[in-house]
């Protein structure tokens, strides 16, 4: 995991880590996008070079080295979501069921507070209650554990259920993706 850090090596770690972990979270936002996970991002790399500090304290261009890393774990980063989306979206276009006389208010109001959760809750919600997955089903499909498909559909009803105003938050939300052709977020 790397080696014991004696004193000078700490203050020399902490005073590279205050020049230049703004510029690495700046570098993370610019390379995903994400604000939030810019500052995680560039704390991961400086905790990576920390365990090796012996050994990058020694290179000839730390910098360099610290922003390779931080651009490999948005690399990362990326890659995860761009798979988890891609898990989602092939059980999303295997519905073609639609709905005559569709409730429009009702819809937008589902698909709006869909929109407001999380990723993960809103896919754990809308692969259980909308595409009756079983939660091992929806464990495969998002690459997660069966308690996490848990908790996150509990969590998530529970906002719903508060967003919505309303205890039928199942039916609203299998109804609401039914008639927008089983898309899981297309527009009617």
């Amino acid at each position: 995991m790397g080696t014991v850090v004696d004193d000078a090596a700490s203050v020399e770690f902490h005073d590279f880590f205050e020049r230049h972990y703004a510029e690495l979270a700046r570098l993370a936002h610019l390379l995903t996008g994400e604000s939030d996970a810019a500052d995680d991002l560039a704390a991961d790399a400086l905790l990576a070079m920390w365990h090796r500090w012996d050994r990058v304290r020694a290179a000839d261009h730390p910098v360099a080295y610290a922003r390779g890393v931080v651009a490999n774990l948005a690399r990362s980063r990326i890659r995860s979501a761009v798979r988890e989306r891609r898990r989602v979206t092939l059980f999303w276009s295997q519905r073609d069921e639609s709905s005559e006389n569709p409730d429009v208010p009702a819809m937008v109001d589902v698909q709006g507070a869909l929109r407001s959760l999380p990723f993960r809750k809103r896919a754990c919600v809308v692969l259980r209650h909308a595409f009756d997955l079983s939660e091992k089903d929806t464990a495969l499909a998002l690459g997660i554990s069966v308690g996490t498909v848990k908790s996150q559909t509990s969590k998530g009803m529970a906002e719903l259920q508060r967003l919505l105003g309303s205890a039928d938050g199942p039916s609203r939300v299998h109804a609401a993706v039914l008639r927008t052709g089983g898309a899981g977020g297309r527009n009617p």
